[in-house]
């Protein structure tokens, strides 16, 4: 049977990450380090490494930091998914630059997903999954409590598809990814529902 917190197992990193996709709403490297730790903590992440092609055993672990998602270009990990199964993870940055806001990206490759058993909906043309979903806003909501941000996405491979400015502070009706808006000091969950 595959493993799914298998790293040099490659199948666990195919076919794209499903994702929390965090607006981080500044460039500034302290906001994005206090985001991180803050949603590295929220999902119980084991280990932080810059390889996903050698077992955590077999490299030695990197601070969860900015410096570091800049040297290895992400950073990655094993979580405990809602079905209580074992399975890598990541996290990569998107720098935005100057003039817009960072985004900071954790997912869980589709391809563990696959080999935890993560059920799915066979008939849209990409991967989505409402207890996925639920469990990643709890991640966000909780990563929210420790270090605000601007906006956090759920879905198959989301990050960039919105930003807070274009929300406007409201959530669409019609959603086909899940939303966390932030609103007066609390996030708000729109769940996906088309």
């Amino acid at each position: 049977m595959t493993n799914p917190a298998s790293f040099r197992d490659q199948t666990n990193w195919s076919n794209g990450f499903y994702e929390l996709a965090i607006e981080v709403g500044s460039t500034e490297d302290a906001r994005i380090q206090a985001v991180l730790s803050a949603l590295w903590s929220a999902a119980d992440v084991q280990g932080c490494f810059g390889q996903s092609d050698r077992e955590p055993q077999e490299q030695d672990p990197v601070p969860c930091t900015v410096a570091s998602l800049t040297e290895h270009g992400h950073l990655y990990g094993q979580v405990r998914l809602p079905t209580g199964r074992p399975a890598v993870c990541g996290c990569v940055a998107v720098r935005g630059g100057d003039e817009s806001s960072d985004w900071l990206d954790f997912y869980v490759p589709v391809g563990a997903l696959d080999n935890a058993g993560i059920e799915y909906w066979d008939g849209r043309p990409f991967f989505r999954s409402a207890v996925m979903d639920d469990w990643l806003a709890a991640i966000g909501t909780e990563t929210f409590k420790r270090a605000s941000f601007s906006l956090g996405v759920m879905g198959f491979m989301v990050s960039g598809c919105t930003d807070a400015s274009t929300l406007a502070g409201r959530l669409p009706e019609e959603r086909g990814i899940g939303y966390l808006l932030p609103r007066g000091g609390v996030v708000h969950y729109g769940a996906a529902n088309t």
